[in-house]
């Protein structure tokens, strides 16, 4: 079993079919073309394989006026055929140590209000509930004033 980074298209199509659990909207071209591009902002993929991609992660070191620097982990899924055996649980360690070792304060992370499961997962392993992520398509949806 190792963690790697995925910095080639065919590692980073390696992660597709697990990631897409999670992105159920994208295909596998538009995944590799994204993933090109935020990580020209400093997105990092990483996958746990044992021996295929059975848990992968997506994060971000940023600095923020309210935390400071934190590790942000964008996307953190394992497969549904392996979830209960280890690998998220193992992932989120390695994010830990990664945002430790980049002198991150914080390892942050969003997730769905409907992700009960994803919660209770984040809350046995030691993260809080620490804000209401709120958002608003960017185009004019009529409940802005001038």
């Amino acid at each position: 079993m190792k963690i790697i980074h995925a910095n080639t298209d065919e590692e980073i199509a390696a992660c597709f079919p697990v990631m897409q659990q999670l992105r159920t909207h994208l295909d596998l071209a538009a995944f590799l073309a994204s993933v090109e591009r935020m990580k020209a902002e400093g997105y990092c993929l990483v996958s746990l394989a044992d021996p295929d991609v059975r848990a992968v992660g997506g994060y971000r070191k940023m600095e923020m006026l309210a935390t400071g620097v934190v590790l942000y982990v964008d996307d953190l899924v394992t497969s549904a055929a392996h979830r209960s055996q280890g690998y998220g649980k193992l992932l989120l360690a390695w994010l830990l140590n990664e945002a430790k070792n980049q002198k991150c304060k914080y390892l942050e992370l969003d997730s769905g209000m409907n992700r009960l499961d994803a919660h209770r997962f984040y809350e046995r392993h030691g993260l809080e509930k620490a804000a209401f992520h709120f958002s608003t398509p960017a185009e004019a949806n009529g409940h802005w004033t001038s």
